[in-house]
């Protein structure tokens, strides 16, 4: 069966996860880190994507988009595999693919998931047990985010902005809401969407979406359909 064509919706965030085959490390130094990193910058001015957050795992990589059309964000993935897979294996002696199969994305509904969505991809990290709080991870957005240092690959949605009237405030505010964490339902509900490619957002926003790209974009519950009043039960004999 083939597969349907990945959702993308222009000037939407968008969770995108990528990783490495069959677990595989895909950053094993620290030049691996950062030169995924300048690729990312690049690529992301290159397709005019916006990069709200990020992080990158030993295996695996999150990042929080916005394409400013309908293929920029495709292209910007196809683009960082074509430069940095031939980086990783002349380094590493190897050959072949790096990536399992095709990147993980989802349309987020931003007035309700956004900053939820920043939470969960900049506490990976301690979720995953590499560092006990998420200032002490070096490989994502949160340190921008709380002040720490100025990130160039980022550009912040103006959600993050409305966090407070100063950077102070910004920082602190979000830094708050790091300490507070994420239920198991809002971690549960991020990682299903973006696994199964599914919009992540209230049913009034699926619904405005499935309108607007002529498509389901939502899980639909199994089973029998209701019966309609009045309608007859037959049973096999």
């Amino acid at each position: 069966m083939a597969r349907l064509p990945r959702l993308v919706v222009p000037n939407q965030p968008h969770h995108i996860i990528q990783r490495g085959n069959d677990r595989q490390l895909v950053f094993r130094d620290t030049a691996d880190y950062l030169e995924f990193l300048a690729r990312l910058r690049e690529a992301a001015k290159q397709f005019k994507v916006a990069i709200h957050a990020y992080v990158l795992m030993p295996d695996h990589l999150h990042l929080l988009a916005t394409p400013a059309d309908q293929d920029g964000l495709s292209r910007m993935m196809q683009w960082l595999g074509r430069y940095y897979v031939p980086y990783f294996n002349r380094k590493y002696e190897r050959s072949g693919t790096l990536w399992q199969g095709r990147y993980k994305a989802t349309v987020v509904d931003a007035e309700r998931y956004l900053m939820t969505c920043c939470r969960y991809i900049e506490t990976n990290p301690v979720r995953a047990g590499l560092v006990s709080v998420a200032g002490d991870y070096p490989w994502s957005s949160y340190q921008h985010h709380i002040g720490l240092k100025s990130d160039p690959i980022i550009t912040d949605h103006p959600l993050y902005w409305a966090l407070g009237n100063t950077p102070f405030e910004r920082e602190a505010a979000y830094k708050a809401s790091i300490e507070q964490g994420l239920s198991a339902a809002e971690v549960a509900a991020v990682s299903d969407a973006t696994l199964k490619g599914w919009a992540l957002g209230s049913e009034q926003y699926k619904l405005s979406l499935e309108k607007q790209t002529q498509r389901r974009i939502r899980q639909v519950k199994r089973g029998r359909p209701p019966r309609q009043s009045g309608e007859l039960r037959t049973e096999k004999t």
